[in-house]
């Protein structure tokens, strides 16, 4: 493909943006997530703003970030795309998937934790192949910014044994989410692109190629002449070598030879040639700052013990291009392996003796500093026991985030916190009040997961979930509840947007679970107190005319009183300047259906309805 110089400097994901453009990508599906939301906002973002540009000859956009792309010149340059947000992972990679075999290049943008929701028909449809090029771009979090967890992405690539890109920088991830699409179609399965936040902050100019020709192919019918059995040895005898073949003959995989005296002795780059003390293996964003040490070494080699320091900077991650490796290794008598978040590459190769990362101490798990790696380098000729640590723990759990201050529902989480019963929130904002000084929810394991979690729970207790988080896979749990009789009080935060990842909509379930189970009350805790009463009041009537066990009701409900003196407590403890108790503590009719619905056996739900103040725009904000 002819190259294009570009003169402008782009962001990692804008230069991805502009692969996927160049890439024919007609049809493109995301979930909400750090850090792939602000990639999926460029491609939802940038054709409201053409529509703006064909109205008006001027550019009179409110956003400039738009307009610093060649493309944003001429806004019929932009190509017409479907993009749009879904709750589910797996809905989004199957809805891709038909894109696929109809003929048509799709896209999926997920966070980490999202591979795990979509590897049930990725992995299916790699033997079942595919028709036009899909590629998933996997977000990870490094250090854990903005997620439940870290988790590496690449080790799907084994799983599913298929193509995973890491790209370091702008113009490799262009390069890369290219070469993607072109690897999908040679071998009819998905690609893995995976990024993190450090490329989506890195600058840099790309080479544009030519745009890819159309059209794309679609689902040939002739794989179902075969058995499964038969698909899966084909595969492994036609398909996984061109992958094999692809690892060991790219450009994104390159040895950077360099020395310490800049003169015509230096080895060739590339070559691999020549023996050194000291090798560092490297992918995705890391090799960005493996770069800007050997950079700085280079500039003051006098001071370092082992000025020649060879790279191997790895785009494409798996298949692992063994034969480059082990020709790396040969030429080094010690290698540094230097990645995030898991020792994907180390793992294997360490069996040599001569490798050192994670595994023996001298790099972090997790995200990679430059301070962890000038570490290693010093360190190289020690032996360390244990792991390395680091020193942005004691940050992190100064600068931990929690609930807003002004959330409609924190009187909500300190009532919940006083109740003598087990809680599982879920992975939206109820999660954040779990830790003190809160310690509202007690379990929360997944987006989605805690209708399943209190349904297991020894006694009835309560699920806190959100209504993203609902049409997310908690509307499973709830079907999975009322079909097999769980004993459990659903509290649904109906908010309205998807709080925690940038205030997408949300649908509405309300009718649908309705229809699942006929207890369903709703509280506005927005609302004025005269209509919230008479709601709440008939909602408790009509739970103690069913209720076989009133006079437990009662007793629950003559015990408000107390809970309202403990959150009353635990507010003035809390109380900040300017804000008044009467915020702090929940509204004693929703405390009393929160109760009386807990004396009752079986499925109850409660949807509480609050604007969130982050997002909203309403007369209550």
């Amino acid at each position: 493909m002819k190259e294009k110089k570009e003169t402008s400097e782009y962001t990692g994901f804008e230069a991805l943006y502009l692969a996927a453009l160049d890439s024919d990508v007609s049809f493109i599906t995301g979930v909400p997530g750090y850090p792939v939301t602000s990639l999926m906002e460029l491609f939802l973002r940038i054709p409201a703003e053409k529509e703006l540009l064909n109205a008006s000859e001027e550019k009179t956009l409110d956003s400039g970030e738009a307009a610093d792309f060649e493309i944003m010149r001429d806004a019929s340059k932009i190509p017409d795309y479907n993009a749009r947000w879904l709750t589910n992972e797996k809905v989004a990679l199957e809805t891709a998937l038909g894109a696929s075999v109809s003929g048509r290049r799709a896209l999926v943008l997920v966070k980490h934790v999202g591979m795990n929701l979509l590897s049930d028909p990725l992995i299916t449809s790699v033997t079942h192949t595919i028709g036009a090029g899909l590629v998933i771009i996997a977000g990870d979090d490094p250090g854990a910014k903005g997620s439940q967890n870290e988790q590496d992405s690449r080790w799907y690539g084994r799983i599913a044994e298929i193509a995973i890109f890491d790209p370091a920088s702008p113009d490799m991830a262009y390069r890369a989410l290219r070469r993607a699409y072109e690897l999908s179609e040679e071998t009819r399965t998905p690609v893995i692109l995976r990024v993190t936040a450090g490329l989506e902050k890195t600058k840099g100019k790309i080479n544009r190629l030519q745009k890819a020709s159309t059209p794309h192919p679609e689902f040939d019918r002739a794989i179902w002449k075969n058995r499964m059995v038969e698909k899966h040895r084909l595969f492994h005898s036609r398909t996984y070598p061109l992958l094999e073949k692809e690892a060991e003959n790219t450009d994104l995989n390159e040895v950077r030879e360099r020395t310490a005296k800049n003169t015509a002795e230096n080895t060739e780059e590339g070559s691999g040639l020549g023996h050194g003390y000291l090798g560092i293996i490297s992918s995705g964003f890391t090799s960005s700052i493996v770069e800007k040490l050997l950079k700085k070494q280079n500039e003051f080699h006098a001071e370092v013990s082992h000025p020649e320091i060879s790279h191997l900077s790895l785009g494409l991650v798996n298949p692992l291009p063994l034969e480059k490796i082990k020709a790396f290794l040969n030429s080094n008598q010690k290698v540094l392996v230097v990645e995030e978040s898991e020792p994907f590459i180390e793992e294997q190769i360490r069996v040599t003796g001569k490798v050192y990362g994670k595994k023996t101490g001298h790099l972090p798990y997790g995200q990679v500093r430059y301070e962890d790696l000038e570490f290693a380098l010093e360190h190289i000729e020690e032996e360390i026991v244990k792991p390395a640590d680091t020193t942005s723990l004691k940050a992190k759990k100064k600068n931990r985030v929690g609930i807003c201050d002004d959330c409609a529902y924190l009187p909500l989480y300190r009532f919940l916190s006083t109740l003598d019963v087990r809680i599982a929130g879920d992975m939206g904002c109820s999660v954040r009040s779990a830790p003190e000084p809160l310690a509202a929810v007690d379990v929360s394991f997944a987006l989605g997961s805690a209708i399943s979690v209190a349904c297991g729970f020894e006694k009835k207790g309560i699920a806190v979930i959100g209504d993203f988080a609902l049409a997310h896979s908690g509307i499973l749990g709830l079907l999975s509840a009322a079909t097999t009789g769980c004993n459990v009080l659903v509290l649904v935060l109906q908010n309205e947007v998807a709080a925690m990842t940038g205030g997408q909509s949300v649908p509405d379930l309300r009718k649908i679970v309705e229809a699942i189970t006929p207890d369903v009350s709703v509280f506005n805790i927005d609302a004025s107190k005269e209509k919230t009463v008479d709601v709440t009041l008939k909602a408790i009537d009509e739970t103690e005319k069913r209720a076989d066990k009133t006079e437990e009701v009662t007793d629950k409900t003559e015990k408000v009183t107390d809970k309202t003196e403990k959150v009353t407590d635990k507010a003035e403890n809390e109380i900040k300047s300017g804000k008044e108790i009467e915020k702090l503590i929940l509204n004693p009719k929703l405390s009393e259906l929160i109760l009386a619905k807990l004396a009752l056996p079986g499925l109850s739900v409660i949807f509480i309805k609050g604007k969130c103040r982050k997002y909203c725009s309403g007369v209550f904000c």
